[in-house]
């Protein structure tokens, strides 16, 4: 495979330009489990090995994990192929975003991406498996593609047709069922300097539920529930944020309230969307940035570009290890790079562009995102100006015991401030509770009123 280029195989490109709500057709689908994963991505290698063939990811824990821990890392004995910096940056630009070149750039003598072997750890439940072989050629998308119908559990579009399906895809993409955590963010400052904001979040994934049906979803109109509760510092302590987010968003729109402690009082938020900025995050984010992108799609025109061949963060188990404290990951500038691990992996890259009628602060993005899981992992932002204005990067992990592939921390960089906010840190506090028991009751506005109360 080339990697000069955005590539489309024959394939590819017939679907590249197939109408927006086109479905995909028995033969097609067949492809998947076969040429394609279940999940669409390609089984095979790459021409000169160095993204290696799907053989169905990660399948076990390693040995000596416990659940409750942090997850071990089961590639620790790899060793770094070679290091991408400054100097040699030039070598590797096909294979590089213009984002990720931009901090190259912005941090000359410090920034560095240290390579490592290629492991397709991306697994998922059987169940997950089927429902997104059945998704291939039953889902569409609707209103525009403000909503989708006919899909349930899994992936809806495994062989995308356009680039609104494949951000669907990542969406709905399979994260567990239900979630439970107690998360920390930062904004440093560019001389290092933060203050540690936790927060407690839990997610109940309707859309993922085992024996859920189309029918129930799109009756119901409910893809989760998301509620997020700030634990310190104790100046913002109690505020809470509650969001019903909807499968088709041109009938009903995102639901959500906010909880404030000085009022006391539970208010619906129509704005918690879109480029409203995100919760305490010093204006370094916007509230659709969360999880790389989430909610309505209304605002761009999505192209589907093709894929290429990009070195990505990946199997970051070391930057998620409890062995390693804040203070050694939040380092000026951006994040400890030799914490990071990256490899090579395929990646659809996805261009939305802001339309006409709309507003936002961001008039173009390019997402690039993993073949494997869906997962956005690098995300190249430009402002009205046409300048690249941000750029963020997820840092991906297998979580064996679910299983899933979803990130252990979501860096964002405001290249003219020269700050960045990292989300997700997890090191010193509890891991992930993905079998906790969340009632559809914690997800009313009076329940968020309780959350909220210091």
């Amino acid at each position: 495979m080339k990697t000069k280029s955005l590539l489309c195989s024959a394939v590819l490109m017939a679907l590249c330009i197939a109408p927006v709500q086109a479905k995909v057709s028995q033969a097609e689908a067949a492809k998947l489990g076969k040429e394609l994963t279940i999940m669409g991505a390609e089984t095979a290698a790459n021409a000169d090995g160095s993204i290696p063939a799907y053989t169905g990811g990660i399948t076990q824990a390693p040995a000596g994990y416990e659940p409750g821990m942090h997850h071990l890392d089961p590639y620790a004995n790899d060793k770094v192929l070679f290091t991408i910096d400054k100097s040699n940056v030039a070598q590797y630009k096909d294979q590089l975003s213009p984002g990720q070149i931009a901090l190259f750039d912005l941090y000359p003598d410090t920034f560095k991406m240290n390579v490592y072997p290629t492991h397709r750890s991306a697994s998922y439940p059987q169940y997950v498996l089927d429902a997104t072989l059945e998704n291939a050629t039953t889902a569409e998308l609707v209103d525009g593609g403000n909503g989708i119908k006919n899909a349930k559990i899994g992936v809806p579009f495994p062989i995308p047709a356009n680039g609104l399906e494949a951000i669907w895809n990542h969406t709905l993409r399979f994260r567990g069922v239900s979630m439970k955590n107690r998360r920390g963010q930062a904004a440093p400052t560019a001389g290092g300097s933060y203050t540690l904001i936790k927060l407690d979040e839990d997610i109940s994934f309707r859309y993922s539920r085992k024996g859920m049906t189309s029918e129930q979803l799109e009756r119901e109109n409910l893809l989760f529930y998301f509620k997020q509760v700030v634990k310190s510092p104790a100046r913002l302590a109690g505020t809470a944020l509650l969001v019903h987010e909807t499968m088709d968003q041109q009938k009903q729109p995102r639901q959500a309230w906010t909880y404030n402690t000085g009022q006391r009082r539970v208010r619906r938020a129509p704005n918690v969307a879109f480029d409203t900025p995100g919760t305490v995050s010093d204006g370094l984010r916007t509230t659709d940035d969360f999880d790389m992108y989430n909610g309505s799609p209304v605002r761009y025109n999505w192209e589907l570009k093709g894929k290429k061949e990009m070195y990505i963060p990946y199997n970051d188990y070391r930057l998620h290890s409890d062995k390693v404290t804040y203070d050694e990951i939040l380092t000026p500038g951006h994040i400890n790079s030799d914490l990071v691990r990256y490899e090579k992996h395929r990646v659809w890259v996805v261009e939305a562009t802001l339309k006409d009628s709309m507003r936002h602060i961001y008039k173009k993005r390019v997402f690039y995102i993993d073949e494997d899981s869906w997962q956005i992992a690098v995300t190249d932002i430009y402002d009205n100006r046409d300048q690249l204005y941000r750029v963020a990067q997820a840092h991906i992990i297998n979580y064996y015991d679910v299983p899933t592939l979803w990130t252990t921390l979501e860096v964002f960089h405001d290249l003219s401030s020269r700050r960045y906010l990292a989300m997700g840190l997890d090191n010193e506090d509890k891991m992930y509770d993905f079998n906790a028991n969340l009632p559809d009751s914690n997800y009313t506005p009076q329940a968020l009123r309780r959350s909220g109360r210091r």
